[in-house]
């Protein structure tokens, strides 16, 4: 890169846009980050709610999660506008149809998974703890991106690592107290393990996406971050589909939406504004993995998860008692290492390259 207004490589992250400037590349990660944290906290708390109202159906509320992905074409039209369209200087370089094509189902599959290990989750636990055990995706990604994305593993972030793992611990070590009316013991577990393995799937996904743009896509546009959240969205809404029908669980939609505690109209926008939400979320998750790193995008995502408990209280009158409140500052405490790690990090890039350098074009 030659243009000089272009922003320093920050936090360690993937190689910044070309022709973009300082300002420009803040407003892109600004947005990214409103779209991901207001879109998971309205989607987790309206999925609690569908529970709550009498939505029973654990493949509808995976299929949510990914049907509305035809509206990621409205921002990233905005945001494309933004930036240059720039193309890997080796064109030997680029993958091929199946390649691509083999990438994108196999994220795809994953992302389905990962989705219905999650509605499981929620299912099962009130919005409060359910979203202070997915605070623990910090510690699950902070070890694929070492194994992955070569991420440097400093004390702080292996401080954190143990927090979470703490504030995890002290949740499924809790009695079921604050589980949804007819949750039984069993089914609190199954809940806990299931939001545990949501969360490192999910942290998996992101270092893998992050790798895919590095080593395979090799494009630096938003056209890739477009083509990677349609088609993978396509592939795991298929899924979704087949294993709603497969399930037999189509048959007690009809009556699930009218028997729904809110009447058959608040079910339908309830499923609809979900959707929206799902999609805003993963418009930003994508976004800031394909601007700064996997690793950045889990930190805004945890940061997101930190609000879902306080408004659960307010709206659900979900159960805040002692352990859980000292999970919470163990959530939050081992956010704050990743944050000030990620601070670190920039000030040490700062100083290792002049204002008037140009990017590097490798990710650290």
């Amino acid at each position: 890169m030659t243009d000089n207004r272009e922003p320093i490589l920050s936090n360690g992250g993937l190689p910044l846009l070309r022709g973009v400037k300082h300002w420009q590349w803040w407003v892109l990660v600004a947005l990214n980050v409103f779209f991901l944290i207001a879109g998971q906290a309205a989607a987790v708390l309206l999925g609690r709610f569908y529970y709550d109202e009498g939505g029973n159906s654990k493949w509808m509320a995976t299929l949510v999660q990914t049907a509305a992905f035809p509206i990621s074409l409205i921002p990233f039209l905005f945001l494309s506008s933004f930036t240059k369209e720039t193309e890997a200087s080796d064109s030997s370089s680029r993958p091929t149809f199946i390649t691509l094509a083999a990438l994108y189902i196999v994220i795809g599959i994953l992302i389905a998974g990962d989705n219905m290990l999650y509605s499981i989750g929620l299912l099962y636990l009130a919005a409060s703890t359910y979203s202070l055990i997915c605070a623990t995706q910090l510690a699950f990604n902070a070890i694929f991106s070492y194994l992955i994305n070569s991420q440097k593993f400093t004390a702080l972030i292996s401080n954190s690592v143990v927090i979470l793992s703490l504030s995890a611990a002290l949740l499924a070590i809790n009695d079921k107290s604050d589980a949804p009316q007819g949750v039984s013991k069993w089914n609190y577990i199954v809940g806990i393990l299931t939001t545990l393995g949501a969360s490192a799937l999910y942290s998996l996904l992101l270092s893998l996406m992050q790798l895919s743009f590095e080593k395979i896509i090799r494009k630096e546009s938003f056209s890739v971050v477009l083509e990677m959240q349609i088609f993978t969205s396509i592939v795991a809404t298929c899924v979704s589909t087949i294993g709603l029908f497969a399930s037999g669980e189509w048959r007690t939609l009809h009556g699930e939406m009218n028997s729904f505690h809110s009447g058959s109209v608040s079910y339908v926008m309830t499923l609809v504004w979900t959707a929206v939400a799902w999609q805003v979320c993963s418009v930003g998750v994508i976004g800031l993995i394909f601007l700064v790193s996997s690793l950045f995008s889990n930190v805004i995502s945890t940061v997101s998860l930190a609000v879902v408990p306080i408004v659960s209280v307010i709206i659900f009158h979900d159960n805040m008692n002692g352990v859980k409140l000292i999970a919470m500052l163990f959530a939050v405490w081992g956010c704050g290492n990743y944050f000030y790690q990620n601070y670190l990090d920039d000030l040490k890039a700062k100083r290792r390259e002049p204002v008037a350098n140009v990017a590097p074009n490798n990710a650290c």
